[in-house]
């Protein structure tokens, strides 16, 4: 796992929630958006415990951008898997989308820049 893969917003919170000697288990939801079309986010996979690790390490090994947020993890796992996205989680999930997509663009320029073999 690559470190430049992860945006933890919030890890020393968690860190520090997680104190208490009771371990979380973890969840993972993979969304789908395509910016040329007009659909919303939809949830596409979601799971807890050793299903969540299996949702993250097949994005890391297809080089999908990951972000640690646990509260929007949870409120994305309620809904069903192929389900639009709650109203409730549009203004987090726009600032994702909006991250990978800068990432994606910088990773698209550097590659067209660099000098073919």
């Amino acid at each position: 796992m690559s470190g430049s893969d992860i945006w933890d917003e919030r890890a020393e919170e968690v860190a520090e929630r997680q104190g208490s000697g009771r371990a979380r288990r973890p969840v993972a939801v993979a969304l789908q958006h395509d910016p040329d079309r007009p659909d919303l986010p939809t949830v596409t996979a979601s799971g807890r415990g050793a299903v969540a690790e299996q949702i993250l390490n097949l994005a890391f090994a297809h080089g999908v951008k990951v972000r640690t947020d646990p509260d929007l993890a949870e409120v994305l796992a309620a809904v069903e898997v192929d389900t639009v996205i709650p109203v409730e989680a549009f203004v987090a999930v726009a600032e994702i989308l909006a991250y990978v997509y800068r990432a994606n663009g910088r990773a698209a320029a550097a590659a067209a820049a660099a000098p073919s073999p």
